[in-house]
């Protein structure tokens, strides 16, 4: 059996839509799928009647186990005879995620989490998962066009090999189609602002043309071992964040490396990536490259 879904629970709404994702991902790759409560202040608010150091003697031991039915129940009503395991860890969210992912084959977390504050649109278990996870890391988010395709980010980056079969892997698993968008400008993506003058007069013909062939050239090995997969290319001059963010509204999900072309080494997560976490309009599975 293959690694299993790993899915992170904490009792909020958002979690559990996550567990009915995770619940469907588990099932196409026919594998199991674990529930995780990371039991560590500040994960859920401790009830009165016992010292704060001894959750146990808090009643938070009976809190977390219904929030672990509850989140089994979700996951069964969505695939019924589908494995589940439970397990409660003792630690903080994102470091027992962190380490859950070593030996899964997807993370899957919601948008935003209880102790999340509510104008942000991610929580930070998301956006640290997807920088320091070791398998890819789906966010569940948006509303997804059950019939949309996977959206590939395509940027070309020599990390980006990682992104393409993810995106190739979750079409071929759920029947979908896949359309691999890639942007390309000559503006500046850290400033705004536009390029240097000589920069901007440019053959736009030309490097359009040059965008499509290097299109091509990474989707022709993932073609190959998933001929079954539809696909559609398109190659925009647009600006990247807005021009992905446009198009994951008609997708059932976004599929991103977690740093492309153009970002700072040190930076483990790309702009482009996390504009995708906060403001996709469906949910986004980011993957590290080897080395990233």
């Amino acid at each position: 059996m293959a690694d299993p879904v790993v899915v992170g629970v904490d009792g909020s709404p958002s979690s559990l839509d996550a567990v009915e994702v995770a619940a469907h991902e588990a099932a196409v790759r026919g594998t199991e799928l674990r529930l995780v409560h990371a039991f560590g202040w500040p994960s859920i608010p401790l009830p009165p009647g016992g010292p704060p150091w001894n959750p146990a003697a808090a009643g938070a031991r009976k809190m977390v186990d219904g929030t672990l039915v509850e989140a089994e129940g979700r996951a069964r009503a969505a695939v019924p005879d589908l494995a589940v395991t439970r397990e409660v860890a003792v630690g903080e969210p994102l470091m027992v995620l962190e380490i859950e992912s070593h030996t899964a084959s997807l993370v899957v977390v919601g948008s935003r989490g209880l102790g999340g504050f509510g104008g942000l649109l991610l929580g930070s278990t998301g956006v640290h998962l997807a920088a320091h996870g070791h398998c890819p890391v789906l966010v569940v988010r948006g509303g997804a066009d059950p019939d949309g395709p996977v959206l590939l980010a395509s940027d070309g980056s020599p990390a980006s090999g990682a992104a393409v079969g993810l995106a190739f892997a979750e079409a071929s698993l759920h029947g979908a189609d896949l359309l691999a968008l890639r942007v390309w400008n000559t503006w500046n993506a850290d400033t705004g602002e536009p390029a240097h003058p000589l920069d901007v007069v440019v053959d736009a013909e030309r490097l359009q043309a040059q965008e499509e062939r290097a299109l091509e050239e990474s989707l022709r090995p993932w073609r190959e071992r998933h001929p079954q997969v539809a696909v559609e290319r398109r190659v925009v001059r647009s600006r990247v964040r807005p021009a992905l963010i446009e198009a994951s509204g008609e997708a059932r999900l976004v599929v991103a490396g977690a740093r492309g072309r153009g970002g700072f080494t040190g930076l483990l997560l790309g702009s482009v990536s996390q504009a995708l976490l906060h403001h996709a309009r469906c949910p986004v599975a980011v993957v590290r490259g080897t080395g990233t």
